[in-house]
């Protein structure tokens, strides 16, 4: 039987519908949670996920702002007029949470501009601070890729309490994260969980083991349906570009896993695109709100 395909975007909707209701109700206390984006150079995947941020914001009466910095020059000079930008938000009272889209132009250093990030207004989570208090069990913004993962289970009946759950991907935006939210007694969490990643050896023998399998190395196809246990949950993160020539654009977007034959295995799947990266967006969206009503007293 295939695998039942999860429905993100439902997902999504239901959480930008709590928060659309959230916002409405603080802006009566005179207060629009706002969200700052700061994007340089012009790399396309970028310009489309913040473009669809921006969308988000609007429907859920959130005020966002773009500020783009041009990614041609000596990476200094980028480097400057970013950090000049972080810290004009960190000071405007206004700004409820920050961003810094990446990927960076090659040779300008995000851990440095990250660390320039107010905490209370790094709505991803990624300042030093942050991801600390994530660790510790005490987090003050769940990292939204991560987040949005968790609710997929959660929202779809495939609560990991108890579960055994594999992750290929050990990056600091999701799989190190995500490991450690999991693994923390609490609710929506409380799984035993196995961190892998592509230098994993025997990486098959580990994904058969999951009960549900989080696949975010961001190699396309890296999960095939012979590395999936029958009857697991596969949540596929990643997304990669292939060439494809029979496609108008000559791509086509990918996941890490192989989906039409993972999905003969699998009881439920992500798909890609219109999976995991809807969530993204939604739990971000659910940060700056946090960071409205923790720092501007509502």
């Amino acid at each position: 039987m295939a695998a039942e395909i999860i429905d993100c975007k439902a997902i999504a909707a239901t959480i930008k519908g709590e928060l659309t209701k959230q916002v409405a109700a603080i802006a009566e206390e005179g207060l629009t949670p706002r969200l700052a984006v700061i994007v340089a150079g012009d790399d396309a995947a970028s310009a489309a996920y913040v473009r669809g941020k921006q969308r988000d914001s609007a429907e859920t009466g959130i005020a966002s702002d773009l500020w783009q910095v041009p990614g041609e020059g000596e990476p200094a000079a980028i480097e400057a007029a970013i950090r000049a930008h972080i810290e004009r938000l960190n000071a405007d009272p206004a700004v409820d949470g920050m961003i810094l889209q990446l990927p960076l132009p090659e040779d300008v250093y995000e851990d440095t501009l990250i660390e320039t990030i107010d905490p209370r207004k790094d709505v991803d989570g990624l300042h030093p601070e942050n991801a600390g208090l994530l660790v510790q069990g005490a987090a003050r913004y769940l990292p939204a890729t991560p987040h949005g993962v968790q609710q997929i289970l959660v929202r779809s009946g495939n609560d990991p309490g108890g579960k055994h759950v594999v992750i290929v991907g050990r990056s600091r935006l999701v799989g190190l994260p995500l490991a450690n939210m999991l693994v923390q007694k609490r609710a929506g969490a409380n799984a035993t969980v196995t961190l892998c990643h592509t230098s994993t050896p025997d990486l098959a023998g580990y994904t058969r083991a999951a009960d549900i399998l989080v696949a975010a190395a961001g190699v396309p196809g890296l999960i095939t349906a012979d590395m999936v246990r029958p009857g697991a949950v596969v949540i596929d993160v990643g997304i990669s570009r292939v060439d494809d020539p029979s496609r108008k654009r000559g791509y086509r977007l990918a996941g890490d896993v192989d989906f039409e034959a993972v999905a003969q295995v699998a009881r439920a799947i992500t798909p890609v695109p219109g999976g995991v990266g809807l969530m993204t967006r939604a739990m971000l969206l659910t940060n700056v709100v946090r960071a409205a009503r923790q720092f501007r007293g509502r």
